[in-house]
């Protein structure tokens, strides 16, 4: 199908562009921006007046709960939610049940989520069997099922040699190792960030230490083994200034934060609000405001939804007993967007939303090592959101495609509103149902 999108504000961070520009699809594929190709026909044009025509978003976290926690979300629904979110492409972790760790897990799910023909989708394999951290798994085989890197979830490997192991061989291939630093035993079972808060509200704390020794841990493996790792979900000013010297001494090494960390902290647990409870715990102001400079110099690559839906059951219970996790995949766009807003209003910037859109289409696309995504570049796959910056929307349940309803912004008035979203060049949502 040929679609032209016009009079919209076109931002392509990748590409540099940032001006009003029309933009024409041929076949799947980005064919021309600015004046029409030869012979062009438009059979479905989309007025952008006033909207933002941007990269489809690429979420380096979120969890589609299939298989195994169908009665948390479904495929359907999460993938609904993410096109209703602007979300072309996602990385979903391996921690499903089963566990993906054989190629015909992994190829099983890759044709489920392409039959409903929405956003792609790009499993992460197991780095160990079942997440055991005992063996390793065939890496060159789930590779070549479709995985695009190997991580251990939530669980991290408690035998360095183990670790050290994998690394080898990760790096022998050159495969990119995930990894959300947390060590195996210091904070193991608390609930929120160890200080004050948590001493006043009788929770169980995990310290920022848990993250600096992993981190420590990982750096010293890289140097021996020469592995690509990725970074997930940092949490603490003391952790990104480990990874700032890492960078600066050349490891090869990139991260991501969730977008809650850029926006909250653990003062908004409030009374117990079982939609805070996230994992790594949110910490102070000093540690948010890190994470908001760490976007800003680029020590952190990306910023992704970390999409955990959890049902009732799991989070209408006390804090300390509540499962952690938070819906975010339509989430994501309206929390860079107010990241943005924050930015421009501290800094007097007109280019913070092509700043904050980088960190969600062609810096998370670069990190996971995702071509064609991220971007708008002639020949390059349309994946295309369109949103209005300035229209706002209440964060509600009924508001939420996804099966998971439950998020600490829960109530928030957000700008930035989804209109459509084409992936491959078909229209896979409009606002107003048409």
């Amino acid at each position: 199908m040929n679609v032209l999108i016009q009079n919209g504000r076109l931002i392509d961070p990748a590409n540099k562009i940032d001006s009003k520009q029309d933009l024409y699809i041929v076949d799947g594929k980005v064919a021309a921006i600015g004046s029409a190709p030869a012979g062009f026909k438009a059979e479905r044009t989309i007025d952008a007046a006033g909207k933002v025509v941007a990269p489809g978003l690429v979420d380096l976290s979120a969890r589609l709960r299939e298989p195994g926690f169908e009665y948390k979300a479904t495929l359907k629904s999460e993938m609904q939610a993410a096109v209703q979110g602007g979300v072309t492409s996602l990385v979903c972790p391996p921690d499903t049940d089963p566990v993906l760790d054989e190629p015909g897990l992994v190829e099983m799910l890759k044709h489920r989520a392409n039959a409903l023909n929405q956003a792609h989708v790009h499993p992460l394999g197991a780095l160990t069997h079942g997440l055991k951290g005992e063996a390793l798994t065939e890496l060159v085989e789930l590779t070549g099922a479709g995985c695009i890197g190997f991580s251990q979830a939530e669980t991290p490997i408690k035998d360095t040699t183990v670790l050290q192991r994998c690394m080898q061989y990760a790096a022998t291939f050159g495969f990119t190792i995930w990894l959300r630093p947390q060590d195996a035993w210091i904070g193991r079972g608390g609930v929120a960030n160890s200080g004050p808060l948590a001493s006043r509200l009788g929770l169980s704390g995990v310290p920022v230490m848990a993250e600096t020794i992993a981190l420590h841990t990982i750096f010293e493996l890289m140097r021996s083994t020469g592995a690509k790792v990725h970074l997930c979900r940092m949490s603490s000013a003391a952790g990104l200034e480990l990874v700032r010297a890492a960078k600066a001494e050349g490891l090869p090494i990139t991260c991501d934060v969730g977008a809650h960390h850029v926006h909250l902290t653990d003062t908004d647990i409030n009374f117990f609000d079982s939609n805070a409870r996230i994992d790594p715990p949110l910490r102070t102001q000093r540690d948010r405001e890190a994470i908001r400079a760490g976007l800003l110099d680029g020590t952190i690559d990306a910023m992704c939804s970390d999409h955990t839906p959890c049902d009732d059951d799991e989070k209408l219970l006390p804090f300390g007993e509540a499962s952690p996790g938070a819906t975010g995949l339509e989430l994501l766009l309206s929390l860079a967007v107010k990241w943005a807003d924050d930015y421009a209003g501290a800094h007097g910037q007109d280019d913070a939303l092509s700043r904050a859109l980088a960190r969600v289409t062609s810096e998370a696309a670069r990190v996971a090592g995702l071509a064609q995504a991220g971007q708008l570049g002639v020949g390059s796959v349309a994946d295309v959101v369109v949103f209005d910056p300035a229209a706002r929307w209440t964060v509600t349940g009924s508001a939420l495609a996804s099966q998971g309803k439950h998020t600490p912004f829960l109530g928030y008035e957000l700008a930035g509103q989804v209109q459509a979203t084409i992936v491959a060049g078909k229209v896979a949502y409009e606002r107003n149902g048409r």
